[in-house]
């Protein structure tokens, strides 16, 4: 399947640029005529993802975050959210509900579940030292 449209996004790690991923990505969906509910649900998948780059892929270092957008006919939205940070030694252990390598009074340990809740599909792929990438896949509702 040909996508119909693409982006390249690529930013640093700061927290601030957080928000501007979010946004970036929604416009980029509205091709699509999504709903403000599923708007809601990629602005927060997004979120999560490029907070999980910064807060552990990166820690107190400054790197950078890439993100891949394609859009398909029939409402398939396909982001790839991808750092080069410490990576993720365990990823099944990542994404289970309340684990969280971070300071627990500070993490809630379900950024990986938010984004399963939000999206169609998620892939988690890292390897410690190299990065991590997650790739969301969303089907938009086309109205007829």
């Amino acid at each position: 399947m040909k996508a119909i449209n693409h982006i390249r996004l690529s930013f640093p790690s700061r927290s601030a640029n957080e928000g501007f991923a979010r946004v970036a990505v929604a416009s980029f969906a509205a091709q699509l005529d999504p709903t403000v509910e599923e708007v809601s649900e990629i602005k927060t998948a997004v979120s999560e993802a490029v907070t999980n780059c910064i807060v552990h892929g990166y820690g107190d270092t400054l790197g950078n975050i890439v993100i891949n957008g394609r859009l398909y006919e029939g409402g398939k939205l396909v982001l790839t959210i991808r750092d080069k940070g410490k990576g993720i030694e365990n990823v099944q252990q990542a994404m289970e509900p309340l684990f969280t390598t971070g300071n627990a009074e500070e993490r809630s340990g379900m950024g990986f579940t938010i984004m399963e809740t939000f999206m169609d599909k998620v892939r988690v792929t890292s390897k410690p030292g190299i990065g991590t990438t997650v790739t969301f896949t969303k089907y938009i509702q086309t109205k007829e």
